[in-house]
C-alpha cells in the first residue's frame, strides 16, 4: 500500500464521528468526556466508590486544569455505561446538578447524586492503594 492509501485511511479513521478516546486515571480508569461538561468513569469490574472519585479528580484536575480548590459533583449515580456499553459508569461535573442535595455527605458514595468534594480530595483516593502495590509485590 502507498503513502498515500495509508495517509487516506489513517485521515477517516481520525474523522470518524462517535470514535471517543479516553483519558487514562492513575488507577487506569477510562474518563469520557459527555456533553455539557459532564464527564464519565469507566472502572474495572467490582471497584469501589472510592475508583470513580480517583478518576474524576484525576480528569478535572490533570485534564481540565481545574484549581485543587474547585469541588467535582457527582451528576448520575452509578449505573450502565454510556461510553462503554455493557460496563458501569459514574457521571460527574464541576457544575452542581440542578435541584441536587449537594450537602456535604460523610462516607463515599456513587449512588447520590449532588454528592461532591473538592478535586484534590478526589484525587487523593488516586493514592490510597499505592503503599498497598509497592509492598505486596
Amino acid at each position: 500500500m502507498n503513502r498515500l492509501a495509508k495517509a487516506a485511511i489513517l485521515s477517516a479513521l481520525v474523522l470518524v464521528p462517535g470514535v471517543a478516546t479516553a483519558f487514562r486515571a492513575w488507577n487506569r480508569a477510562n474518563v469520557y468526556a459527555l456533553q455539557n461538561g459532564v464527564f464519565e468513569v469507566v472502572n474495572h469490574f467490582g471497584s469501589a466508590p472510592k475508583d470513580y472519585w480517583c478518576g474524576a479528580g484525576d480528569y478535572a484536575i490533570r485534564v481540565l486544569r481545574t484549581p485543587a480548590t474547585q469541588r467535582v459533583y457527582l451528576w448520575q449515580a452509578v449505573g450502565p455505561s454510556v461510553a462503554e456499553p455493557g460496563k458501569k459508569g459514574v457521571q460527574f461535573s464541576l457544575q452542581p446538578p440542578a435541584g441536587a442535595d449537594t450537602s456535604p455527605g460523610y462516607s463515599v458514595s456513587v449512588k447520590r447524586v449532588g454528592d461532591n468534594m473538592p478535586a484534590s480530595m478526589a484525587q487523593n483516593y488516586c493514592y490510597d492503594n499505592t503503599a498497598d502495590e509497592i509492598w505486596l509485590k
